[in-house]
């Protein structure tokens, strides 16, 4: 059975939320009640296989977001050539 490594603050990691949506984000900060995401983008399936769309349309695309630890069912830490997109698209540089 594999294990992932725990993450940490300030890496990117994926959250699926109880609502069925998974986000991708820059962990901040995490404690018992709730969790801290920079930058959340969200998954979403497009012709081309995964995409990655805004969380949410209205708020500043650096903003950081404070989430219900009773909202979310897991964080892991993002896989690699996934997180290199989120990156990509976050900040325009682009990672080999």
């Amino acid at each position: 059975m594999l294990i992932e490594l725990p993450y940490k603050e300030g890496d990117t990691v994926s959250v699926k939320l109880g609502s069925g949506e998974e986000l991708i984000s820059r962990l901040e900060k995490e404690d018992a009640s709730s969790v801290v995401l920079g930058k959340p983008m969200m998954v979403v399936a497009n012709q081309q296989g995964l995409g990655l769309a805004p969380f949410m349309f209205t708020i500043n695309s650096d903003a950081k977001i404070k989430i219900n630890t009773t909202n979310v069912l897991c964080i892991v830490k993002t896989e690699e050539n996934m997180a290199k997109q989120y990156i990509s698209s976050t900040s325009g540089i682009a990672v080999v």
